[in-house]
């Protein structure tokens, strides 16, 4: 693997409050076996060997909390906080302010504790080549087009799901960032997109989800069992 020698940036955003998960406690902060998300989260990119800077982006009001957890947990790890914003851009934005050498950042969903060291890996080390790197994996469903009221089949395999980290030369997704927000702007990658940039796309893991209910709590649990028996890619 090709050696990575610029300033590498870590953004976790973690802005969620918990509404689709009926919770009044934030699913970043929601227990993973034994301790919150967002440390599971942490802990992959401080263990991925590339010796980050972390910075996380939290709401303002969960601040004291965050410090609260970390106390009771004895967590440790070193990272920057910022506050995030009232959406995903502008948590990002705010992120970026704290960012002042050229390098490369990733921007990863503080709810995706799963995500595995080669994928950490791969994402910087083509973001340096190709001056970004996406993860994305292939749709299993088939999936239909609604328009105008009506639905059509469409060739599942001219799509893909989208994950996270999305890894990024600072410079162009600063540049990125200038521009106003849109609400077609649904990741990092759309925003560097319409900046004029050609993203590029590696491959993720299904292991790699996002918790956004109930249920993926229970997966993400059975995931990290299972992965104690048999060899998974969450590592």
């Amino acid at each position: 693997m090709t050696e990575i020698t610029v300033k590498k940036y870590v953004v976790i955003v973690a802005g969620g409050i918990g509404t689709r998960m009926n919770s009044t406690i934030p699913k970043q902060f929601m227990k993973l076996n034994g301790k919150p998300v967002l440390m599971h989260t942490i802990t992959k990119f401080f263990d991925c060997g590339l010796n980050p800077e972390i910075i996380i982006a939290l709401p303002p009001s969960q601040s004291e909390n965050w410090q609260q957890l970390c106390t009771e947990h004895k967590f440790t790890t070193p990272v920057k906080i910022t506050e995030g914003g009232e959406t995903r851009y502008d948590s990002v934005k705010k992120a970026l302010q704290l960012i002042v050498e050229p390098g490369l950042v990733a921007i990863h969903d503080a709810v995706r504790p799963l995500v595995n060291t080669k994928t950490i890996l791969a994402a910087f080390r083509d973001a340096e080549m190709y001056g970004n790197a996406v993860p994305a994996v292939p749709l299993n469903d088939s999936i239909r087009k609604i328009e105008s009221g009506k639905s059509m089949a469409v060739d599942r395999s001219r799509y893909c799901v989208i994950q996270t980290p999305q890894c990024f030369r600072t410079e162009k997704l600063k540049k990125a960032y200038q521009k106003e927000y849109k609400t077609t702007f649904t990741d990092d990658a759309s925003i560097v997109e319409a900046s004029g940039e050609q993203i590029h796309l590696i491959d993720g893991t299904p292991e790699n989800i996002k918790i956004t209910n109930p249920q993926d709590l229970i997966v993400a649990e059975a995931i990290i069992k299972l992965a104690a028996q048999i060899p998974l890619p969450i590592k």
